[in-house]
């Protein structure tokens, strides 16, 4: 591979220099992510900042002639060690291409490149009185190119899907530099293998997303959240079918266990009800009418399920504050010790009850603080292990622990990820959820689009 310096100065022939990053302490900020872990010690060699997509196809035709790694990034707010530089080469940071391209309303779709930031998009398109759902927890940060790579979910997948489901069309430049175009402006598309999908979730494996083309849906009318306290984890889990089976269809249910609740409380007072097992958020969207509707039969439901105290947001004010103490959950248990690793498991719905409880069975056996969020309208469960990663006892505790909760989650029928991917952190444990023909045929697929193995090398697999 050529040197550092090299590299700087082929990539100075088409790249500004203030677009490029050298130094050690520049590139060392980009040897880390929102994982609180590196996968190596190896910081890249440089980071740049495109601006069209011509600069990125240049500097991967660059790259590929001479096997040098490029990792895409976006905020770096991914869990898993998704964009950590494993091998040096070139970290390639989209934020410079943030722009909305277009917005149609009569199409409800919009066209906007990789470094646009999730809340900014919700926020221009709800001006038209339309509506991204994906909903991150990291939203004012996060971007649609993060979003796409690692398939984010969010709050809102229960009624409205992941991101997956809204994007019709990529632009996409290949390990080679060349630009590939999938799919359509259109809402149906049978033409063809969906390329589309083969692109959403894979890390920045198979190509660099330069710009996409997204389904918008109507703005809803109107929408209001409640909070349900539970004295049992099961009454919690059992409420959610109730729900469901009343014909009710919330945007979002999600969780939150006593040592979350009780946790927020203390960094963000919100007058939760800390003496209370487990509490639901569910929030309830349409026009005027039918959210009231649903508000008034939701609490007769939440109420026949054993659930012993229910408030419902009235104004902008409280449906903020609610949401504000659930999306807190992660800063909150960042107070109990120095490090918090947050993970990502889901089960079929029947077993949340056998989930929640074994996660914390496993961590009280290993001494290892747990606070238990998650979007249990899917069945999917974001364990917070609150502990000293440079302890070695606790790290050691830590590595023992996880492997059991995967091991839980896949003899309760689950998988190991429902929205943050696979990257570095989670690897070494993909064929206790993937057959493994199937493994080998993702590698194969890997191969395809990208021989030298250039694209964010060593994850994944």
């Amino acid at each position: 591979m050529l040197t550092k310096n090299k590299i700087i100065d082929e990539l100075e022939k088409f790249l500004p220099k203030d677009n490029i990053l050298s130094t050690l302490e520049e590139c060392y900020v980009y040897s880390q992510d929102g994982t609180n872990t590196r996968v190596s010690d190896k910081n890249p060699d440089t980071v740049i900042f495109p601006e069209t997509i011509e600069d990125i196809q240049k500097v991967l035709k660059f790259a590929n002639q001479n096997n040098i790694p490029v990792t895409a990034r976006g905020a770096g707010t991914n869990l898993i060690g998704a964009c950590l530089p494993d091998f040096g080469g070139i970290v390639m940071n989209l934020s410079k291409m943030n722009k909305i391209i277009s917005i149609n309303k009569t199409d409800m779709t919009a066209i906007v490149q990789p470094g646009l930031v999730v809340g900014e998009l919700q926020k221009q398109v709800e001006k038209l009185g339309l509506f991204f759902p994906p909903d991150p927890s990291n939203l004012r940060v996060s971007t649609i190119g993060g979003a796409i790579a690692q398939s984010a979910g969010g709050p809102k997948t229960f009624k409205y899907g992941t991101t997956k489901d809204y994007v019709l069309g990529l632009k996409v430049v290949l390990a080679d530099g060349s630009l590939m175009i999938t799919g359509s402006n259109t809402i149906k598309n049978a033409t063809g293998y969906p390329l589309t999908q083969l692109f959403i979730g894979s890390e920045g494996t198979l190509g660099i997303v330069v710009e996409a083309t997204l389904k918008l849906i109507p703005k809803p009318e109107s929408s209001r959240v409640m909070l349900a306290y539970f004295d049992n984890i099961e009454d919690a889990a059992l409420s959610v079918n109730n729900i469901i089976d009343s014909k009710i269809f919330p945007s979002t249910i999600d969780f939150m266990d006593n040592n979350s609740i009780t946790t927020v409380e203390k960094f963000y007072p919100a007058n939760l009800k800390t003496d209370k097992t487990a509490a639901l958020i569910i929030e309830i969207d349409g026009t005027n009418e039918s959210v009231q509707k649903d508000g008034d039969k939701l609490k007769e439901v939440l109420a026949s399920s054993n659930a012993t105290d229910i408030t419902i947001s009235n104004t902008q004010e409280e449906y903020e504050k609610i949401w504000t103490a659930r999306r807190s959950s992660f800063a909150a248990a960042a107070k109990l010790r120095p490090d918090v690793v947050t993970d990502d498991v889901i089960v079929p719905r029947s077993k949340l009850p056998e989930l929640i409880n074994g996660i914390n069975n496993i961590c009280n056996k290993y001494s290892l603080a747990t606070c238990i969020v998650g979007h249990v309208g899917d069945g999917n469960v974001h364990p917070q292990i609150a502990l000293n990663l440079e302890n070695e006892e606790e790290h050691s505790n830590y590595i023992k622990a996880k492997e059991e909760i995967y091991e839980l989650t896949i003899r309760l029928g689950g998988t190991l990820s429902a929205e943050h991917g696979i990257g570095a952190e989670k690897k070494k444990y993909l064929s206790m959820a993937v057959d493994n023909n199937a493994i080998e045929y993702m590698k194969k697929i890997k191969y395809v689009f990208d021989p030298k193995n250039i694209l964010n090398p060593n994850k994944i697999f």
